[in-house]
């Protein structure tokens, strides 16, 4: 079974009701349909905060989640009840799940979203029909995509298709979150035989280095 997929997305056509509920009458922006915040959920007017599905980032628990630890955190700072100032979210590296059969997961720029951000990019792929875990467990279909900058190394996205890989994507999210690059993770020992070694083993297609494929 070949799989192949540019965008992996599963839209569930969310829409905020922030309709009629006196939001611009009182200072508050909104912008297609969505309450303008800044990094930390502040709106226009100081001290009134959105998180979740009304503000402009991914509607999805785990970003609403954030978005209101850094609201909260944020609270606390300006009451002088927090040492720090909150770190803003990078949207561009928040996971997407899809939990079907097989699951689907994906982070960053998409190939294509990569070229018309001007980068030169070295993509590899990692069939899970070559993967040793994968055929014990009768779940090879899928695979791993990863995208790297060619001229820095800097990863700039990770899809994946098959058996677990909603839990395999937490790997990429904090490489690109620690800017670690295509060297670093062909360096870093992944235990064998996983399916999540299918990280590594498409990081060494994209640089001419495989082995196991």
């Amino acid at each position: 079974m070949t799989l192949e997929a540019d965008v992996l997305l599963s839209a569930a056509g969310v829409v905020a009701n922030i309709e009629n509920i006196g939001l611009e009458q009182n200072g508050i922006k909104v912008d297609k349909g969505r309450v303008v915040v800044d990094k930390f959920g502040q709106t226009a007017v100081p001290g009134i905060y959105a998180i979740g599905d009304c503000s402009p980032g991914q509607a999805l628990a785990h970003v609403a989640a954030k978005e209101g630890i850094n609201a909260a955190e944020h609270i606390a700072y300006m009451e002088k009840k927090h040492a720090h100032m909150p770190e803003g979210i990078d949207y561009n590296n928040v996971p997407g799940c899809t939990y079907c059969i097989p699951e689907i997961s994906s982070v960053g720029y998409t190939e294509k979203a990569a070229k018309e951000a001007g980068y030169e990019i070295k993509v590899g792929k990692f069939p899970f029909v070559a993967s040793g875990k994968a055929s014990a467990a009768g779940a090879t279909e899928g695979f791993v995509k990863v995208i790297f900058d060619a001229k820095y190394g800097e990863f700039l996205g990770c899809h994946m298709i098959g058996m677990n890989v909603t839990e395999m994507i937490a790997e990429a999210v904090v490489a690109r979150k620690l800017e670690t690059t295509a060297h670093e993770i062909l360096n870093a020992i992944h235990p064998h035989p996983t399916m999540s070694e299918g990280l590594k083993e498409a990081t060494a297609a994209a640089y001419g280095e495989a082995i196991d494929i």
